[in-house]
């Protein structure tokens, strides 16, 4: 897919904060990522928005997320990995066609799959639902945390539930004192659309939960894959 490269590198150090952040660059990726193992919340720029992230293992770094976005328990968290090949450790992806995942992937695209018995995730990550949402962003730096870490980080908007997405570190400025560090890729220009969310937790259909910043270009692929959209009204998906 031909998506445009955004590699989410920043401008320089804010003189701000103590340190607090830092430009989104290879050399700040080692000190992000053992933020990440100890247990703390980053703030990173994506392909798409800025988003708080931890790890997705540890369910004290996932509750800090919730409570520095006021975000309700119920609403699920999605994933982000290093790489495509990631996606089978926490997700099932054998009942897709050969080549669909790489195909949308990286790129501003969340694939909503089922867990499975294998998946090496916490169970107490979205309780009660047995799908999940995978991200690998087109973006090298937060790429290079989620490799780093081991791990899959949880990932969602750096905002306040129910405001405004942000595409700037200063939209969410306010929040930065929750945050170990803050990584500035300068301003994204995706508009504020996050990402598109499809739900392939099904063989041979795909469903739409929210058409984000690449429905156009994420349907033709799908159906190139030959796959159908399912047109029921129960389909989960976070």
């Amino acid at each position: 897919m031909a998506w445009s490269v955004e590699k989410c590198n920043g401008n320089g150090v804010e003189p701000t904060r103590m340190g607090l952040v830092h430009p989104a660059m290879e050399d700040y990726a080692e000190e992000a990522i053992e933020a990440v193992n100890a247990g703390k919340v980053i703030a990173v720029p994506t392909d798409t928005l800025y988003g708080f992230a931890c790890d997705a293992c540890s369910m004290e770094a996932v509750k800090q997320i919730y409570e520095i976005k006021g975000r309700k328990y119920t609403s699920p968290l999605a994933i982000c990995v290093g790489d495509v090949q990631d996606i089978q450790r926490f997700a099932v992806t054998d009942h897709l066609p050969r080549g669909l995942l790489n195909s949308l992937l990286p790129g501003p695209v969340t694939v909503v799959l089922r867990r499975g018995e294998s998946s090496i995730l916490e169970k107490s990550l979205n309780p009660g639902l047995d799908s999940i949402g995978v991200r690998v962003p087109n973006c090298s730096f937060i790429r290079a945390i989620a490799r780093g870490s081991g791990s899959a980080l949880a990932l969602t908007s750096a905002n306040l539930s129910g405001q405004p997405s942000s595409v700037d570190i200063k939209d969410f400025e306010n929040l930065w004192e929750h945050c170990a560090y803050v990584y500035n890729g300068g301003v994204l220009p995706s508009g504020r659309a996050g990402s598109t969310v499809v739900d392939l937790t099904k063989p041979g259909k795909y469903k739409i939960l929210r058409p984000g910043s690449a429905k156009e270009e994420t349907v033709e692929i799908l159906e190139h894959h030959a796959l159908v959209e399912d047109s029921s009204t129960s389909s989960q998906g976070t």
